[in-house]
């Protein structure tokens, strides 16, 4: 699997540094959560990573080579990104719709079995197989969220970029996402995702990118960058740290006393 790489990626928008020299290696086969503050620079640096963004300055690296010199066919079917808020306004079926993620892979002869059975696996791993013959219209938003995520599945992609796909999602179904995003970077696919919250995190994430004011925080495990001070700096909220009877280790946060 090819390794995905910023590089001091610097990048202004409406006169203000939204990302201030960011780099970051990521690793195939685990997941790095992306979190921070709103206006951190979380969903530009994807869409940098992705391709949807220029830098100002830096570069982006894919496989040893600038993202930039791969051809948009050849990377897409290496990056799959799930936007944040991504909809569709269309009458299309689902099944319909998830089929459109296996286009990098067409042949000229038309669908495959490979293509089948790809797009079977991702609508059974997102649970909306059930769906399969409803129009988009006619789901609610958090059965939505969990097509798209399917169409980005479907393409078996090297790198999974997710902007907050748990986004109107019930808790249950929030859980699921989170078991599938890691069973495919189990699948030696690294994946890329927005959060919001700390525990979710946790629960998931093999590395953890903080991000404040556009610039890199902290970058490694969970354990090491979620600590008490640092959530204290980044997020301006007191935070007590501990461990479920299973061993699952979780965050309550609260507001700072005033002096």
């Amino acid at each position: 699997m090819s390794v995905l790489a910023a590089e001091d990626l610097t990048l202004q928008l409406g006169g203000r540094r939204v990302l201030d020299a960011v780099s970051a290696r990521f690793t195939p086969g685990h997941v790095t959560a992306v979190l921070g503050p709103n206006g951190a620079g979380k969903s530009t640096l994807l869409a940098c990573l992705a391709g949807l963004r220029t830098p100002d300055d830096g570069r982006v690296m894919l496989g040893g080579q600038p993202r930039d010199a791969i051809g948009l066919r050849d990377l897409a079917r290496q990056i799959g990104l799930l936007p944040q808020g991504g909809d569709v306004h269309w009458d299309i079926d689902v099944a319909s719709l998830v089929k459109l993620g296996r286009y990098p892979h067409r042949a000229r002869w038309g669908e495959t079995e490979a293509d089948g059975i790809a797009v079977a696996r991702a609508m059974a791993a997102t649970d909306v197989t059930r769906f399969a013959a409803r129009p988009m219209t006619a789901l609610s938003g958090g059965e939505r969220a969990r097509v798209l995520l399917a169409r980005v599945l479907a393409g078996e992609p090297q790198w999974l970029l997710a902007d907050e796909p748990l986004a109107n999602l019930d808790p249950a179904h929030q859980l699921d996402t989170l078991t599938c995003l890691r069973d495919f970077a189990r699948g030696g696919a690294g994946v890329i995702v927005v959060l919001h919250d700390l525990n979710h995190a946790i629960r998931v994430a093999d590395e953890v990118l903080l991000l404040c004011d556009g610039r890199v925080a902290a970058h490694g495990p969970p354990a090491d960058v979620l600590t008490p001070q640092r959530i204290v700096d980044t997020y301006g909220v007191a935070a007590h740290i501990a461990t479920t009877p299973d061993g699952l280790r979780f965050i309550v946060t609260s507001q700072m006393a005033r002096s």
